[in-house]
């Protein structure tokens, strides 16, 4: 009896501690898949590392980030820690780092790098998937 009690208390304390983690993200999911040329102007700063480019789509628009040679991630520029849009700016890179992206509105910043939030949210951004063929060709896509 005592290990069946024991049991039950493991299981349901997992249980409550992982609702805590698998709380709603705010920013919605918008389908998206998309194939960019980052030889064309418009990507022209994702053709060096650590470059950066804005892509029309998702929620509030999409920036893109040149991690390495072969790596690119995406994070929706919809804060979120203004789940209904009513800020009329998007997430923009900092002048000063542009590694970190602002909420002008809460003034949550998040890392451009993996997402992650750096102050003021409980949450990061919303990431999308990308695939590089090596030479010229990003898909996009969740």
């Amino acid at each position: 009896m005592k290990l069946q009690f024991i049991l039950c208390f493991v299981i349901l304390s997992s249980v409550f501690s992982a609702c805590n983690k698998n709380k709603l993200h705010p920013v919605p999911n918008i389908p998206f898949d998309m194939n960019i040329d980052i030889t064309l102007p418009s990507y022209s700063g994702l053709m060096g590392v650590g470059g950066w480019t804005y892509v029309s789509g998702g929620s509030r628009g999409i920036i893109v980030y040149r991690r390495a040679i072969d790596e690119f991630v995406a994070f929706d520029r919809h804060s979120p820690e203004d789940p209904d849009a009513l800020c009329g700016m998007p997430l923009y890179p900092d002048n000063d780092n542009f590694l970190q992206l602002i909420d002008s509105c809460s003034t949550a910043r998040y890392s451009l790098y993996d997402g992650s939030a750096i102050t003021g949210s409980e949450f990061g951004l919303r990431q999308y998937q990308t695939v590089y063929n090596g030479s010229n060709i990003l898909r996009i896509y969740n």
